[in-house]
């Protein structure tokens, strides 16, 4: 199959030319509305660290919500199964950025992939560090995972959050009102929005995802991230709540562990086959790329890669 699978890439870009630009870019963080909507990259890094890619592959892209699942390992790295006493495991139903669910479950946020509950694992990355810290902390992490030392955090883009944020401003103080965090508002958001603005390529971020697909194991330096068992329940995680509240659409119809970014970008895992990214800024109704979604959908068609059997 990974003969074929840089055929299978170029034919999933030519086809989708024609789509490029559908969908509405994240004009509510005003550095991602300056996006150009038709820029489409892909690229799938196979476990034995062949790279396949195409389109806009290589261009730095605000990850956004996909740096979640890096920061959720980090957590439970420091923290183990005690993680899952500040936040859930369920799929939430409601939009990524609800207080409704919030005050009726007073303040537990329903998984770690919406915001809240994101803000949650954050405060739990900062325990015993400063915000500085624990920014350079994940992003030191993420270099780690991709073994790319280029990886940096777009300041505009952490700067345009911080300035509109409001409604992220709100679930934390909620939260802290239920007494849910236990650092300063101001710090725990420090760290979310910087960790929101971390840029990357299709590559990179497929090279930083590898570890899921292989047991926990980054096979392109040999380095155990996580145990076994750990990849298995992240990669459940993605599957279930990494899309919003269109985690079942993505797992109807891709049927791949993944989380999106309202940056357009989209991480996926093969379990044993291989990391995928895709980026194309043009989000659906759920906050999820739609072309990238597409993309992902095809490829899933054409190698018969699903956790559900081919």
């Amino acid at each position: 199959m990974t003969d074929d699978l840089q055929a299978i890439v170029d034919e999933i870009h030519v086809k989708l030319q024609a789509r490029l630009g559908d969908g509405k870019v994240a004009d509510y963080i005003p550095q991602l509305a300056h996006i150009d909507p038709k820029k489409f990259g892909i690229a799938v890094v196979t476990v034995d660290g062949k790279v396949h890619s195409a389109g806009d592959c290589n261009e730095p892209f605000s990850i956004q919500s996909v740096s979640k699942v890096f920061t959720l390992t980090l957590a439970l790295g420091k923290h183990g199964e005690t993680t899952w006493n500040r936040v859930g495991r369920e799929p939430s139903g409601s939009a990524f950025n609800s207080i409704v669910q919030l005050e009726q479950e007073e303040g537990k946020p329903r998984n770690p992939f919406i915001n809240a509950g994101a803000i949650a694992v954050s405060d739990l990355v900062l325990a015993g560090h400063t915000p500085r810290e624990a920014i350079g902390e994940i992003l030191r992490f993420v270099r780690y995972l991709a073994d790319d030392e280029e990886i940096a955090i777009d300041p505009a883009v952490a700067k345009s959050e911080e300035a509109t944020g409001y409604r992220n401003f709100a679930l934390a103080n909620f939260m802290r009102s239920f007494g849910k965090l236990t650092h300063p508002v101001e710090h725990v958001l420090g760290v979310y929005f910087h960790h929101c603005a971390i840029a990357m390529t299709c590559t990179q971020l497929a090279r930083a995802g590898l570890f899921l697909a292989a047991n926990g194991r980054n096979p392109m330096t040999g380095h155990t991230v996580v145990s076994r068992q750990r990849a298995r329940r992240i990669n459940a995680l993605m599957l279930t709540c990494g899309h919003y509240d269109g985690s079942g659409e993505f797992a109807y119809r891709v049927g791949l562990p993944g989380k999106s970014g309202v940056g357009g970008g989209i991480m996926a895992v093969a379990p044993g086959r291989a990391s995928i990214a895709v980026w194309s800024p043009g989000l659906n109704h759920n906050g999820n790329s739609l072309v990238g979604s597409l993309a992902l959908e095809m490829l899933a068609d054409r190698t018969g890669w699903s956790v559900f059997g081919h």
